[in-house]
């Protein structure tokens, strides 16, 4: 089964320490989430702001509606820097996902995310890569990158 990657960078106005506490807010996730994937958090009490350790349970309906579970786990926290989260269980068979902040100065910070993936279906895992998955992440990260340039207008992004 092979690995995938996606990568997405994302120029925005503010400053480091905003941007940080927006992402690092796991209560923000469901603002840059599409609607279509209802997405519910399921931790009770939440906190504010992530912490290495933090496992945080989800509900998504990726296809056709079909509930699935979801949990992952914070694993690494350096404030104002970088964050990753790794599935522990739900619907890859691997997902790591690196989130990194750099100032780029005129008031600017780049979020770069960096997601390594694979599929779980065995000899059909490319298929369904090429068919449904692929393009459901590329969608997601389109929505999310729309959705964070309303919270933080006047930004670029590139691919």
């Amino acid at each position: 089964m092979p690995t995938h990657t996606l990568h997405r960078k994302q120029t925005l106005h503010g400053t480091i320490e905003v941007l940080w506490e927006f992402f690092s807010n796991p209560r923000n996730l469901s603002r840059i989430t599409p609607p279509t994937l209802g997405f519910e958090i399921l931790t009770p009490d939440l906190p504010q702001a992530i912490y290495p350790g933090l496992m945080i349970a989800y509900r998504v309906r990726p296809l056709f509606g079909v509930p699935m579970h979801w949990l992952t786990e914070i694993t690494h926290v350096e404030g104002n820097g970088y964050f990753v989260d790794e599935q522990r269980s739900g619907p890859y068979a691997l997902w790591h996902h690196e989130h990194w902040f750099r100032a780029v100065g005129s008031g600017k910070v780049e979020v770069e995310d960096r997601i390594t993936y694979r599929l779980p279906f065995g000899w059909l895992s490319e298929p369904v890569h090429a068919l449904l998955a692929r393009p459901q992440l590329e969608a997601i990260f389109d929505y999310r990158e729309l959705a964070v340039e309303k919270c933080f207008p006047a930004g670029t992004s590139e691919r």
